[in-house]
């Protein structure tokens, strides 16, 4: 299949925050990403789907480098440029960039260490020392992943002493204290209950205040909940872009609309 993306005028990103152009993406011999052009825009939440194994996961770990710690990992075509910095250019810090770009992953990775020692985890690690700054940084970061009034009061406890679901919003407000311009997230629900999972879309839904957030995931139902526009993946290319409700009601693809209607995948 060499289906291209289709943004119509109405869909159309005027600045975007991250712009992919014309990449490719390699496993070693492999080509895991063809072709890709993408544009996200500011402070809008953007979903990733299509079945398991088509690139979605991959080309998220692009936006911080994540695949830089993959032996034979690499972009051997196009750009990647998030605020207009192509982000494999020699000025570019891979560890700063990945403070720019906060992640959330599949399943929850609290830090052995108390629940407050979790959040402070990235201010620690810029050199912050002040006890006030930290406090209120916390404070902050856990009213922002709407976890402050469930564990105000035991914030010196093990972070492994938190629910699973609390342990995701908990690994959010990590990503956030540190002040990212763009949170990724990959499958933050796969691991999670109903509940648990209605809390983290109703907190993604209030980050995208503050927040340019891509999430993969293999809920389309989540999609349409959470999203504001929808790509959707197939061999490792891009086969379709837009609007989320244009996506799931009227798609310009066959293979977009065999798909989301569970004739594959």
């Amino acid at each position: 299949m060499h289906a291209t993306a289709t943004t119509p005028p109405t869909a159309a990103v005027t600045t975007p925050i991250i712009e992919v152009a014309g990449m490719d993406f390699c496993y070693g011999a492999a080509r895991a990403l063809k072709e890709i052009d993408l544009r996200v825009p500011e402070r809008e939440v953007v979903a990733f789907i299509g079945p398991s194994g088509c690139g979605k996961s991959t080309l998220l770990r692009c936006f911080n480098r994540m695949n830089d710690l993959v032996p034979g990992a690499r972009v051997t075509k196009g750009t990647i440029r998030i605020d207009g910095v192509e982000i494999h250019s020699a000025e570019v810090d891979p560890v700063e960039l990945r403070r720019r770009i906060g992640m959330v992953f599949q399943k929850s990775n609290p830090f052995p260490r108390s629940i407050y020692e979790n959040v402070a985890y990235g201010l620690r690690v810029q050199g912050e020392k002040r006890r006030g700054v930290l406090d209120e940084a916390v404070e902050r970061a856990l009213r922002g992943s709407a976890l402050w009034d469930e564990v105000k009061d035991r914030l010196h406890e093990s972070a492994f002493a938190l629910s699973g679901g609390q342990q995701q919003r908990l690994c959010i407000a990590r990503a956030i204290a540190v002040k990212p311009e763009i949170l990724l997230m990959d499958e933050p629900c796969s691991a999670l209950d109903p509940i648990a999972t209605s809390k983290v879309e109703e907190l993604i839904r209030e980050l995208r205040q503050e927040f340019t957030i891509v999430i993969v995931t293999h809920n389309m139902q989540q999609a349409t909940r959470v999203s504001d526009r929808t790509a959707f993946f197939y061999l490792g290319e891009l086969v379709e872009y837009d609007l989320t409700t244009t996506i799931f009601s009227t798609p310009s693809k066959r293979e977009t609309e065999e798909y989301i209607s569970g004739r594959f995948g």
